[in-house]
């Protein structure tokens, strides 16, 4: 079986790690994840991330987000690009508009890796 097909994404290398307090993260386990951490390390795309997830009824389009920033509409295109593309939201096309939703199973698994730190 080929290696690559073993490959995990980093949402899915989350879903599978004990706590961050329970036991080390492997060299492996931290070179898969740190993608997730640093697409939600930029303030801007931190701010989509938490305005798609309030949003009625749970998704957005860019069309709807770009009032909340001093950013053109290609720039908030490729910040939800950034946070498609490391498993923190869906997207879906509905005409011309491309709406996004925030994967909560995503947002869980960070939760539950990042549960229990300073207890």
């Amino acid at each position: 079986m080929s290696k690559s097909l073993l490959t995990l994404t980093p949402v899915e290398t989350v879903a599978c790690c004990n706590p961050l307090a329970t036991e080390p993260l492997s060299e492996e386990h931290a070179i898969q994840i740190a993608p997730l951490l640093k697409a939600l390390a930029d303030p801007a795309r931190l701010r989509l991330l938490s305005l798609v997830a309030s949003h009625r009824d749970g998704e957005a389009c860019v069309c709807d987000l770009n009032d909340a920033f001093e950013l053109s509409q290609p720039t908030i295109s490729h910040h939800l690009k950034v946070l498609h593309e490391a498993g923190l939201l869906d997207r879906h096309k509905r005409g011309v508009w491309v709406y996004y939703a925030v994967r909560r199973d995503a947002l869980a698994s960070l939760a539950d890796l990042l549960g229990g730190v300073g207890q």
